[in-house]
């Protein structure tokens, strides 16, 4: 757990030289969302370089897509690509390392950013997953204000309805978006309760700390019959 903890800070400083290099990037996301993206692929999800194509293995998509700068800081952690050739060529002409999640890069699933589409795709995923009888389980970060894009809902409603236990969908609660406060732009409180009635178990935690995670991760594992969605209070 420490280590997990030690290595979410020291991430935090590629991603600064990384934004820095490149001119740009956004990095209040990326700091609210690190130990999330560390938790899922160092400990939680079935992921590697070694078994990315992989039938069973898990899905992931970051579908608040501009917090990339923590992706890539990750996946190069996890083995997917160097990380020396992130910070050096982020978001520079003709990278590969652009400015959202591309899936020309090994480790990513889907390019994302247009928000409210992570969600929905990821039902997608996880009902797939079931009908073909394979054990991997989907997840997605989401961000809060985000949750203002009905196609949001549209994908909770389907994958409560079809009980989807092998979903786990977490949503970032820093309280900001583009144009300010969530509370002041688009009021996002009650969010357990709002998950609860489309069908979802809904886990509150502490999103910068490791073993609140840890704790809200192993618990949604051991839902069956509805997804789980961990709403993870972050800055």
């Amino acid at each position: 757990m420490n280590e997990l903890k030690v290595l979410s800070y020291d991430l935090r400083k590629h991603v600064v030289d990384m934004i820095i290099a490149g001119k740009g990037g956004h990095i209040g996301g990326d700091m609210s969302v690190m130990e999330i993206l560390v938790e899922l692929y160092m400990k939680q999800m079935n992921i590697s370089p070694e078994n990315k194509d992989s039938d069973n293995r898990d899905r992931f998509v970051l579908s608040k897509g501009h917090s990339v700068e923590s992706y890539y800081a990750v996946l190069a952690k996890k083995g997917f690509f160097p990380m020396e050739e992130v910070i050096s060529t982020f978001s520079q002409f003709g990278s590969k390392f652009i400015g959202h999640p591309n899936n020309k890069l090994p480790g990513i699933e889907m390019n994302s950013g247009s928000l409210g589409h992570g969600l929905p795709v990821c039902v997608g995923m996880a009902l797939a997953g079931r009908m073909d009888g394979r054990s991997y389980r989907v997840y997605t970060v989401m961000g809060d204000g985000e949750l203002a894009e009905g196609s949001v809902w549209e994908g909770a409603m389907a994958a409560g309805h079809y009980g989807l236990d092998n979903l786990c969908a977490v949503v970032d609660r820093n309280h900001l978006q583009i144009s300010g406060n969530t509370e002041v732009v688009m009021r996002q409180e009650c969010q357990k309760e709002r998950w609860e009635s489309f069908g979802w178990h809904a886990i509150q935690a502490d999103g910068n700390d490791i073993d609140s995670l840890d704790r809200a991760f192993r618990e949604a594992k051991s839902v069956k019959g509805k997804p789980s969605v961990v709403i993870a209070d972050t800055v």
